[in-house]
């Protein structure tokens, strides 16, 4: 087997693998809250919510 079929082979092993969906985006989805519970949440609370929609709309494509 010559030097460029094997990378030929190994380049679509690798491309087969290949998902557009993380586990990630299989396993959550955009957090969404009332305007009631946003006004009740802490500057912890909101700053992790908003850090798991931004890794969705990078990962996932999530849009607001």
């Amino acid at each position: 087997m010559g030097k460029g079929l094997i990378a030929a082979a190994i380049v679509a092993a690798l491309c087969g693998c290949a998902t557009a969906r993380s586990g990630f985006c299989i396993v959550s989805s955009p957090l969404r809250l009332s305007a009631r519970a946003v006004d009740t949440l802490s500057d912890e609370e909101a700053r992790a919510l908003l850090a798991h929609n931004r890794k969705g709309a990078k990962l996932c494509g999530w849009r607001p």
